[in-house]
C-alpha cells in the first residue's frame, strides 16, 4: 500500500470530529485514537463539545416547507465546514465520525475549499450507501456515497443532538447534502452559504441497493455515476472500485474525500444503523473499497456516518462500532498483510 500521500504532508496527522449521538464516542470510547497511532498517525482529538453552543442558542426553529431544524442543521454544518476546512489547509487529514449525513455538507465542503485552493481542478468523491438521499432535492431524495484521502487526521466528535435525523418522506436534511452541494433542487436561504462546488463527474455511488424512480431520474438527467449491488456481484468489488476511479479520477492525481455510511453494509455485517437493507456490502467488499482508496495516496478526507448504538441490542452495537473502527483503520492504512 501506498506509504506517501501526495496532499498530505508528512508527519501524517489526522483530526478527527464525531456526530449521530452516541456512535461517534463509543466509537472513541472502542479506542480508535490509539489504533490509528500505532499505524503511524499523529491524532488530535478535540472532543465532542464544541458544537453544542449552536444548538442551545436558538429558540426556536419551526419547518421551511418539509426541511425539519433547517437552522440547526444549517449552522451545525457550516461550523463543521469551517472546522475541516482549516484542518485540511494545515496540511491534516480531517477525519469525521457522524452522525447523520447531513454532516456531508459541512466535510465536503471545508475540504473542497481548502484543497482546491491549493491544487487546481476538482476533488473527487466516491460515495459508498445503501441509498442515495444524499442526492435528494428540496423535493424529492437521493442517496449517493463518497471517497477519501490521507495524513493528518485532527478528531472531534459530534453529537447527534447537534445534527438532527431528517428522514425523506419527513423533509429530513440528512438526504440533501449532495443536492445542495451540486446547487441542484430549489434554493433554501438558511442554506445559502453551501455553495454548488461539486460536479455530477465528480461523484460517484458504490454499493446502491434502494433507490426509487424519482432518484433513479436525478441519477440519470444529471449523469451520476452509481454503481448498485447488481453490478457488485457482476463485476466484483475490485472491478468495480477500478472503474469507479477510471471514471472520476482517471489519471489517479486528483485527490479524494472518501464518505462512507455503513448501512451500505449488509445488516448481517453492521446492524446498528438507521437504514438497514438486507443484500448489501459483504465485511470484505467494505473494507477493500477503503484500502483501494488508501493505495492511491489521494485522500484528503474521510467521513464515517450512520452508526447508531440507540437501534440494536449490545452485541450488535459492539458488532458495529467494532466494524466502525475496522474501517477507518482501513481506510488509513492498515493491511492484512
Amino acid at each position: 500500500m501506498a506509504s506517501i500521500s501526495r496532499f498530505i504532508p508528512e508527519p501524517k496527522t489526522a483530526a478527527p470530529k464525531a456526530g449521530v449521538d452516541e456512535g461517534p464516542i463509543r466509537i472513541v470510547e472502542a479506542g480508535i485514537i490509539p489504533q490509528l497511532e500505532e499505524l503511524g498517525w499523529k491524532v488530535k482529538f478535540d472532543g465532542h463539545h464544541e458544537f453544542e453552543n449552536i444548538s442551545a442558542s436558538l429558540t426556536s426553529d419551526p419547518p421551511i416547507g418539509l426541511l425539519k431544524n433547517p437552522r440547526l442543521v444549517s449552522r451545525v454544518t457550516e461550523a463543521v465546514a469551517k472546522v475541516v476546512g482549516a484542518h485540511a489547509q494545515n496540511g491534516e487529514l480531517p477525519v469525521t465520525i457522524g452522525g447523520d449525513h447531513s454532516l456531508a455538507m459541512g466535510t465536503i465542503s471545508g475540504t473542497l475549499r481548502s484543497v482546491c485552493s491549493t491544487h487546481t481542478g476538482n476533488i473527487y468523491l466516491i460515495f459508498w450507501k445503501a441509498t442515495t438521499q444524499m442526492l435528494a432535492s428540496s423535493g424529492s431524495m437521493l442517496m449517493p456515497t463518497l471517497t477519501p484521502s490521507k495524513r493528518l487526521i485532527r478528531a472531534r466528535l459530534l453529537p447527534t443532538h447537534t445534527e438532527p435525523h431528517l428522514t425523506l418522506d419527513l423533509g429530513n436534511i440528512h438526504g440533501m447534502p449532495v443536492s445542495f452541494l451540486l446547487g441542484i433542487g430549489s434554493k433554501v436561504p438558511e442554506f445559502s452559504w453551501v455553495k454548488p462546488v461539486l460536479k455530477p463527474d465528480s461523484i460517484v455511488y458504490i454499493g446502491l441497493r434502494d433507490v426509487d424512480a424519482g432518484e433513479k431520474k436525478i441519477l440519470r438527467e444529471n449523469n451520476i455515476k452509481a454503481f448498485s449491488m447488481h453490478e457488485v456481484d457482476k463485476y466484483g468489488i475490485g472491478k468495480v472500485v477500478e472503474m469507479a476511479l477510471d471514471h472520476v479520477n482517471p489519471n489517479r492525481d486528483r485527490p479524494i474525500h472518501l464518505s462512507f455510511d455503513v448501512d451500505a453494509l449488509d445488516p448481517s455485517v453492521a446492524p446498528s444503523t438507521g437504514t438497514p437493507v438486507r443484500g448489501g456490502l459483504t465485511f470484505r467488499e467494505g473494507h477493500y473499497i477503503c484500502e483501494a482508496v488508501y493505495e492511491t495516496g489521494l485522500l484528503v478526507g474521510l467521513d464515517l456516518m450512520e452508526v447508531n448504538p440507540s437501534l440494536k441490542d449490545p452485541v450488535d452495537v459492539e458488532q458495529t462500532v467494532t466494524v466502525g473502527c475496522s474501517l477507518l483503520r482501513s481506510a488509513l492504512g492498515e493491511t492484512l498483510l
